[in-house]
């Protein structure tokens, strides 16, 4: 081969590697053109996409109409309503009992008897009579033992009509008065409610505890009633039959509003749900259950867990639903 035709095939060899360079290299920026493309795309999808709606997991409560009673709880005692001393018309020692210790007796029957005499000397004995016809509660002086006129020998108490006696503090004053109802509870008789009516109110307060004295009397008389026995009541002051009430933790204070949440279908989006704002008009509390008069109608359901995070027509999900009643 001489020179001539050596260099012509080197020239051909050089233009086949140069185009089989090209080649890759375009092949390869097709390639990354493409994933370009493809990149730049998915950006744009993920742009254009809307963002997923919040939906609040909430617990609701029926809204329910029915009966609420404010009441004033207080403490007292069982006494009876009228409880009388015997006293001896004579000194001298006990020498008998005639009566005992939860025996009724009548006015006039003799209870003790008193031997006023002294040695040496023989004198009639003395007999304490009861003063007033009930049951024998104390007696305190034992055979043997002496007493003096100003010692009382024997306690009559009327048990057959029992009374409570109890104080309401100062700031309830202006809620007391005769007619009341109540219901009071006796630790004896655990889940009982024996009604009672508050009879006397005082017409002064007590100076050192201020404090004024209430005196009840039950409706019935009742054996289970023991005078003595510690005593709960709840004075009933204001007691209203038919209105509409909701549990007392659904309403929401912000920014001098007072409002509630009830959950409504959501008429764009057929089977979702929505929070709905009401402003609402309260009344009595108490015992966590709150008198609704206005804003509020009776069936509707609100949110009673859930609704501090929630705004007008926010999407909700009912996770839990209480029954009527609670």
């Amino acid at each position: 081969m001489n020179a001539t035709t050596e260099k012509k095939s080197l020239r051909r060899g050089l233009k086949t590697a140069l185009a089989v360079i090209a080649c890759a290299g375009l092949a390869a920026g097709t390639m990354l053109v493409l994933s370009s493309c493809s990149a730049a795309k998915k950006k744009a999808e993920v742009k254009a996409a809307p963002p997923a709606e919040t939906v609040f997991a909430v617990e609701t409560a029926p809204v329910i109409r029915g009966q609420v009673r404010d009441y004033v709880a207080l403490s007292g005692d069982i006494v009876a309503s009228s409880t009388v001393d015997a006293y001896s018309d004579v000194a001298g020692k006990v020498t008998r009992h005639f009566v005992s210790v939860g025996q009724r007796v009548e006015k006039g029957e003799a209870l003790i008897e008193v031997d006023p005499s002294r040695p040496g000397m023989s004198y009639q004995p003395g007999i304490v009579k009861a003063p007033i016809s009930g049951t024998v509660t104390s007696l305190p002086m034992e055979i043997g033992s002496t007493i003096a006129p100003s010692v009382p020998a024997a306690r009559i108490a009327r048990t057959e009509s029992l009374e409570l006696r109890t104080y309401a503090p100062e700031r309830f004053v202006s809620k007391m008065r005769t007619g009341l109802t109540a219901d009071v509870s006796l630790a004896a008789w655990p889940g009982e409610v024996f009604p009672a009516v508050l009879r006397e109110v005082a017409p002064v307060l007590d100076p050192a505890s201020r404090t004024l004295e209430l005196r009840l009397a039950f409706r019935k008389a009742d054996p289970r009633l023991k005078a003595g026995m510690f005593a709960s009541v709840k004075i009933i002051t204001e007691d209203k039959a038919s209105v509409v009430k909701i549990p007392a933790e659904a309403v929401v204070k912000r920014f001098g509003e007072t409002f509630a949440f009830v959950v409504e279908d959501d008429p764009a989006k057929p089977g979702s749900q929505i929070a709905r704002k009401r402003v609402v008009s309260t009344g009595i509390l108490i015992d966590g259950i709150l008198e609704i008069r206005e804003g509020l109608k009776e069936g509707e359901n609100v949110v009673v867990r859930g609704q501090t995070l929630l705004d007008e027509g926010v999407a909700v999900n009912v996770v839990l639903r209480r029954p009527a009643g609670r």
